[in-house]
């Protein structure tokens, strides 16, 4: 397998983070978004939308990290990273949406704008992330994981820009639960750090 990815990309953590988690040998090859290369002709190849993460599995092209973790997941038959009985499928899927949609216009929109100079309204993403973060509180009272009795690939997915929200001054503090279940995730063996942003330093 190889995963096209940059390290400041919390899309692209995701499946390297599920690919670390499981053991499973890939290459990992850096896009330089600076330089424009997820915009030429070659990378569009593969995905035509122009973005990180990209997944080659031995020309088999997966482009989207939701989509690549339950690829993964699937092709492995990791049916504990996700489960096949409807109920826990239904429940993995609708984190995997709250990844895409309260995740996305939250907290990764709030860094979008401090570490890639994205033109969002600071205060409304911001907000967002904290009506986020108020539901996963209640949510994670009394569990250790968002579905069921063991880590999923819904973990996986929201895992990055949340460990990284205080970079788009998103404060983590008031969320105990919250802090509790990042450890947690970070406590698994084979788990990958999220790259931190240097101080001073924007991807864009």
């Amino acid at each position: 397998m190889k995963l096209y990815h940059h390290p400041l990309s919390g899309h692209a953590h995701r499946p390297r983070l599920f690919l670390s988690l499981l053991g499973v040998p890939h290459e990992a090859v850096e896009v330089d978004l600076n330089a424009g290369a997820h915009k030429a002709p070659e990378f569009l190849a593969l995905n035509p939308f122009g973005q990180v993460p990209v997944l080659d599995d031995d020309g088999t092209i997966i482009a989207d990290s939701n989509a690549i973790l339950v690829y993964v997941a699937r092709k492995l038959g990791r049916t504990d990273w996700l489960p096949e009985d409807p109920q826990g499928a239904a429940a993995v899927q609708r984190w995997l949406s709250v990844a895409a949609g309260e995740l996305a216009y939250g907290p990764a929109a709030a860094r979008l704008v401090t570490v890639f100079g994205a033109s969002f309204n600071p205060e409304e993403v911001i907000g967002r992330a904290h009506t986020l973060l108020r539901r996963l509180e209640s949510h994670l009272a009394g569990r250790d994981w968002l579905v069921g009795e063991r880590p999923t690939i819904a973990d996986v997915a929201l895992y990055s820009y949340l460990a990284r929200a205080p970079e788009g001054n998103v404060d983590l503090s008031g969320y105990p639960q919250v802090g509790a279940f990042l450890r947690r995730i970070e406590d698994l063996p084979g788990f990958l750090p999220f790259a931190q942003t240097p101080a001073g330093l924007t991807a864009a």
